[in-house]
């Protein structure tokens, strides 16, 4: 409020209007993904975007009917009733609230920061998978046939199949016709409402050619104009069906949200609170559930388009809510003239985008991880159920996540100098000779329980290569924390090392690392002797522990320390010094 000034109140409210503009055809055609009524998916516009935007934290972000959301709710909900029936809109409002409250009780939990941990390529596995799954189900509307719903994609495809002796041309070429215009008008201008005009020249050449007449089905006439208050009616008898489809809509929605939020905020240098956000879509939905509303979450479209209008503050939001909504006191009767293949051709660019092609190629050419995170994912939507496919991908992203930490970097260092500078480097990496008796290794990554194997595994390794180095310079400045498991490998290292002959040595300098390894005992068998807090410290005490027979015959003397060790100066006559 205190930033609001007449420049700001002009800039929202054209940004507003773009912004209604283009969620009018949107709307209604996320609805018909759902499997609602069309005019659904303009309540859910008009309600959710308002209430997201009062409570939550972007600036600039659109809420309301998004696209994946839409189709994760479609095949929640109909197995269990027909869709767009009364028994299945009622089934969508008790669904909203449930979303409503699950993210309510993320709000609480201060889940900002963890939903953002689940892996972009679950992401876009999923929305590629919800793609597919879109155009297959669009197909026959485009088509102008009617087969029977449910199935695989592939069962769905095979059905279309078989139906594409029945295609209805005056269909096929509205559906062509509004598809190839949206796609040109995007390519056009970004900022002209292509949905928009799209549909409208779909539905001119409908009334043109008079497809009603020629076995083309119309959107039909919708009830009243604007989403009034009215309790769900809800059923506990429901609650386990509706359970598994709330909590993936629930995720994704707040996926969606938090990760619009933070790239706008941080592209416009503004502050961005993840954990408001999600109150802000929480109450989008509950609220929402109570006004004719489906599950809604941030839209990457819509956001884009307040953007690019020059929008200054959650007020264009508003502004859009307000225009929509006189909107459609307005064309109200003109949308039940829509010929329903015309909004199939819409609905069919919408999936396509979706498929974000430029990721999926990122993806296989960086990570085979990623990869397989991605695969799963998408095969998983197609093949088992879309909402199960986010599930699929968490564990996928996690079990992944957990295979990288258990296998932090073990280092073997050697000095080398870097413009006058000693700098510690990887031996075998820089081809450096390493000294006789000191070892110094640097972890990057975690030691806990599940890198210790791995860990102890590198350990024995250096040993069996360099089984004369019994001094060990641990360096732990990368590692960003220890457990029990991990400070009992550590204890162990120490003690094998003094059995053998040798020392060892620990390098740790964060507060937070010396005071796990205090708490933890560590520090008490190494003793505090053994503690150094950087570099030159713990190699001088390895130097000065060292074996003063071996020093006298080496040759090597790769660090300053040495010397001050028996043996240096024909060491240095020998090295041309």
């Amino acid at each position: 409020m205190r930033g609001m000034t007449r420049t700001t109140l002009r800039a929202d409210a054209i940004a507003g209007f773009t912004g209604a503009a283009v969620v009018l055809p949107q709307g209604v055609a996320f609805a018909t993904i759902a499997g609602l009524p069309p005019e659904f998916g303009i309540y859910t516009a008009i309600v959710a975007g308002l209430v997201a935007a009062l409570f939550g934290s972007s600036m600039v972000m659109v809420s309301g009917p998004t696209t994946a959301l839409s189709v994760i709710i479609y095949t929640t909900l109909s197995p269990l009733a027909e869709p767009g029936s009364p028994s299945y809109i009622e089934l969508m409002l008790q669904l909203t609230v449930m979303v409503g409250v699950i993210q309510l009780a993320a709000g609480f939990a201060r889940m900002g920061s963890v939903v953002s941990f689940v892996s972009h390529s679950v992401m876009t596995g999923f929305t590629a998978a919800a793609a597919i799954l879109i155009v297959v189900s669009q197909l026959p509307t485009a088509l102008g046939v009617q087969i029977p719903g449910g199935g695989t994609v592939f069962e769905r495809l095979e059905r279309v199949a078989f139906a594409l002796p029945e295609t209805n041309l005056t269909a096929l070429l509205l559906s062509g016709v509004t598809l190839a215009a949206v796609v040109l008008l995007q390519r056009f201008s970004r900022v002209l409402p292509g949905f928009l005009l799209a549909l409208v020249l779909g539905s001119l050449l409908g009334w043109v050619l008079q497809a009603d007449l020629l076995g083309v089905r119309m959107v039909g006439a919708l009830p009243g104009a604007l989403p009034d208050l009215r309790v769900p009616d809800f059923n506990t008898s429901d609650t386990p069906d509706l359970a598994k489809g709330a909590f993936a809509i629930a995720l994704i929605g707040l996926l969606e949200a938090v990760s619009i939020g933070r790239a706008m905020a941080i592209r416009r240098r503004e502050r961005f609170n993840a954990t408001q956000e999600i109150f802000g879509q929480a109450a989008s939905n509950i609220v929402g559930g109570f006004f004719q509303n489906y599950a809604s979450s941030g839209s990457f479209t819509r956001t884009g388009v307040n953007v690019e209008m020059g929008a200054r503050t959650p007020l264009a939001t508003v502004f859009a809510s307000l225009f929509l909504a006189l909107m459609m006191l307005l064309v109200l009767p003109l949308i039940a003239h829509i010929p329903r293949p015309a909004m199939a051709g819409l609905i069919l660019y919408v999936a396509y985008r979706l498929i974000d092609q430029r990721e999926i190629r990122h993806v296989i050419r960086s990570s085979r991880g990623e990869s397989a995170v991605l695969g799963v994912t998408f095969l998983s939507g197609l093949l088992i159920e879309l909402d199960f496919a986010i599930y699929v991908g968490v564990i996928a992203s996690l079990l992944l996540f957990l295979h990288k930490s258990s296998q932090p970097a073990v280092m073997v260092g050697a000095p080398k100098l870097v413009n006058g500078a000693r700098k510690f480097v990887g031996a075998k990496d820089a081809n450096l000779s390493e000294c006789p008796q000191i070892t110094i290794i640097r972890i990057d990554g975690l030691i806990y329980f599940g890198s210790v194997e791995h860990i102890e595994r590198e350990f024995r390794k250096v040993e069996r290569e360099h089984p004369q180095q019994r001094i060990k310079v641990l360096i732990l400045k990368s590692v960003g924390d220890i457990d029990l498991a991990g400070a009992d490998l550590l204890i162990e290292e120490i003690r094998t090392a003094r059995r053998k002959g040798g020392d060892f040595h620990l390098i740790a300098q964060t507060t937070n690392m010396l005071g796990r390894l205090r708490r933890l005992q560590v520090i008490e068998e190494l003793g505090h002797e053994k503690l150094h807090a950087n570099k030159g410290e713990a190699i001088a005490a390895a130097v000065a522990d060292a074996d003063n027979e071996i020093c006298r015959g080496c040759r090597i003397r790769l660090f300053h320390e040495c010397a001050t060790k028996p043996g240096a100066h024909a060491a240095m006559r020998e090295l041309g010094y």
